[in-house]
């Protein structure tokens, strides 16, 4: 992929000496006295930290009224950070506007769907389209990059905290309106994208349509989708506005914190604004799927960084405080954790936060210097993390060699979320993770790519689930096997246009031709599922989705039995004349079925991991010239490597064996070759 224009980490990586990946953490100095923000510089050094947030939830602090100022303490803590040698990623606290707005400017409150305003005492409950809230942003903004541009400390610039809020209030009714009306010109326009024909909706002018608010039924599902769009977008602006203040004044990259596959934003439409792509990670250390969905969300970071290297900007070091019950990782989880996203293109590992808070709502949440002090296993850990993390400047810069893409855009996840639907278990994200994890078990490098990316450089594309696409990118997408690559595409893909209008005719309506099949009925199961039965992989069981299909130029590899649909195909192949393929799984096969099915099309296309044999409990990942393992077995695994290869961790390399502990980590130099052409 080309990766758009920005000035990227190689700001905050490139230090005196050689390149170096970005270790550190959230730090609310705030929170605590001058005498500990001694001791946490210290300490800091000490672990090798070299990047911290500072300022997030700061706004009250800074600005303790509507006319006063206090920012002597802020340049203590930057001076001292400095002298530390520790940088900052200074951040403009918009996230929690202060008590006095709200008191002041009451409108700057969000209000809810049902029409309650939110109060303060916790935070992100500003409303995005308040003029007053919108410039006491910009003003502190202002005040921060007049006074800091300059300084030695700071290396970028942090706009907000973990965008995607949504206010229903009258002023951001008057600016839906207003982005109603650019995206389609006139009412009529509206209506016809809206199907309004349907209940009587149809609109006179923009001035009627409201929010999705509170309602007695069913809202309007092109609504509901635009109404994503423009939350988004409203966002977007308000993020604009504060990188442009930000810009005009300094140098530093500007960033925001995204949250994987959440809802509120449409990241791919926020990349050409983002200078760095940061992401926050909680997995949850006691479900054994944890480190496949870290590594699908840390490759869909990357896509949204057009391949380029991000900054993994927040993670737990032990506990969350958020769960019904916190489970802390192990401290070797921590190491994987952070090595798996460097591995998958991070340049940087923070975590929130640097030290334990002892009072709020997140004071059990873990920290990388716990309440117990220094003295402690988890700090230990911390400071061995920050040894690791410092040998590893060579994977600084480098990229992650996929020609695997899986197909995933935020439309088609809010499409796929939308009510009265024929099932609310055919989950988007499921779905991309039971098509990604087969590939992230053998080590295939895989790009999460949106529906209008590039596909060129990619031999297997899979669209797991994309139930909406535009006919551009539906087009280019049946263009891969046209080409000689291959194409696997999941259940209930192609149904709708962007308005959500339902395609009519056969289905999936974009690719019945090159997917040689043609559908005509959706058909959820009963719980217990239906049997398949299939010469190539065995009988086994369809789960939750079938579909009543006709093979019309596909061989079938597997059919149902029961369920009204005995005998029709359920998974089917078509192999063109170039050579390329295309696939088509019509339902929810058992697990280890699709992976097979997932791991033939990487066969056929030539698609392999960097290690021809990759033990179970044993996650490999290659990221430029260097092999990344990592063990969640239980107990030792024997990795055969190539002649020569090395561990720069330090794990002993006998007779081409690596024998990786429980728990263990190893970077492999001498393994990864350029893949195959």
């Amino acid at each position: 992929m080309t990766a758009p224009t920005r000035r990227g980490l190689a700001s905050l990586t490139d230090r005196p000496g050689g390149r170096r990946l970005l270790y550190g953490a959230d730090y609310n100095p705030e929170q605590w006295s001058r005498a500990t923000w001694r001791e946490d510089a210290a300490l800091m050094r000490d672990a090798h930290v070299s990047l911290v947030t500072v300022g997030v939830f700061s706004w009250s602090v800074l600005q303790p009224a509507e006319d006063a100022w206090d920012l002597d303490w802020l340049d203590e803590v930057m001076d001292l950070l400095h002298e530390h040698d520790v940088a900052v990623d200074l951040a403009t606290p918009s996230a929690s506007p202060p008590p006095w707005l709200a008191a002041l400017h009451p409108e700057t409150s969000a209000v809810d769907a049902r029409g309650v305003r939110m109060s303060v005492g916790s935070r992100n409950h500003f409303c995005p389209s308040a003029p007053a809230y919108r410039a006491a942003a910009l003003r502190v903004a202002t005040t921060l990059v007049d006074r800091y541009a300059g300084h030695p400390a700071l290396a970028m610039w942090h706009v907000g905290n973990e965008f995607g809020q949504e206010c229903f209030c009258d002023l951001c009714a008057a600016q839906l309106r207003r982005w109603l009306s650019a995206r389609y010109g006139d009412v009529d326009a509206l209506n016809d994208a809206w199907g309004t024909a349907f209940w009587s909706q149809r609109y006179r002018t923009f001035d009627e349509v409201v929010p999705p608010r509170a309602a007695p039924y069913l809202h309007n599902p092109a609504q509901l989708l635009d109404w994503r769009r423009f939350t988004s977008d409203q966002l977007l602006a308000l993020y604009r506005e504060q990188a442009a203040v930000l810009r005009a004044g300094s140098d530093a990259p500007v960033t925001t914190n995204a949250m994987g596959f959440f809802g509120g934003v449409d990241q791919h439409s926020w990349a050409a604004d983002l200078d760095v792509v940061s992401d926050d990670h909680y997995g949850d250390p006691q479900d054994p799927t944890s480190p496949a969905r870290a590594a699908l969300t840390h490759d869909l970071t990357r896509g949204v960084a057009g391949g380029a290297p991000w900054l993994l900007m927040e993670q737990a070091a032990g506990a969350v405080n958020w769960r019904p019950h916190n489970v802390p990782k192990t401290t070797a989880q921590m190491l994987q954790d952070s090595l798996r996203a460097v591995a998958h293109g991070a340049d940087g590992v923070c975590y929130f936060q640097w030290r334990q808070s002892a009072a709020g709502a997140e004071s059990f949440h873990s920290a990388l210097l716990p309440h117990a002090g220094p003295d402690t296993h988890l700090h230990r850990a911390v400071r061995d993390q920050g040894r690791v993390l410092a040998l590893l400047g060579d994977l600084v810069g480098t990229r992650v060699p996929a020609r695997a893409a899986l197909v995933f855009d935020w439309p088609a996840l809010w499409a796929g979320g939308l009510p009265a639907r024929p099932s609310d278990r055919l989950d988007v994200v499921a779905q991309l993770e039971a098509y990604h994890r087969p590939l992230w078990r053998a080590g295939v490098a895989t790009d999460v790519v949106p529906s209008d990316a590039d596909l060129d450089a990619y031999d297997l594309v899979v669209v797991p689930a994309l139930p909406l696409v535009a006919d551009r990118a539906a087009a280019a997408i049946a263009h891969v096997p046209r080409r000689g690559g291959v194409l696997l595409v999941g259940p209930f893909s192609g149904v709708q246009d962007p308005t959500t209008r339902v395609r009519t005719g056969p289905f999936p309506g974009p690719w019945t031709d090159v997917l040689g099949v043609a559908g005509e009925e959706w058909r959820p199961l009963p719980d217990a599922g239906v049997a398949l039965r299939s010469a190539t992989y065995g009988d086994h069981r369809a789960h939750v989705w079938s579909e009543r299909l006709e093979a019309r130029d596909a061989q079938v590899l597997a059919t149902y039995d029961g369920a009204d649909l005995a005998g029709a195909p359920a998974v089917t192949r078509r192999v063109l004349p170039g050579g390329g393929q295309a696939w088509y799984v019509s339902t929810l096969p058992d697990p280890a079925v699709l992976d097979r099915v997932v791991l033939d099309c990487a066969a056929a296309a030539g698609v392999h991991g960097p290690l021809p044999l990759v033990p179970d409990g044993v996650e490999v990942a290659q990221r430029g010239d260097l092999v990344l393992l990592l063990n969640h077995a239980g107990d030792e695994r024997a990795v055969e490597l190539a002649p020569g290869a090395r561990d720069l961790l330090g794990v002993p390399v006998r007779d081409g064996v690596l024998r990786l502990p429980s728990g263990g980590a190893a970077v492999v130099a001498g393994v990864a070759s350029a893949p195959p052409g």
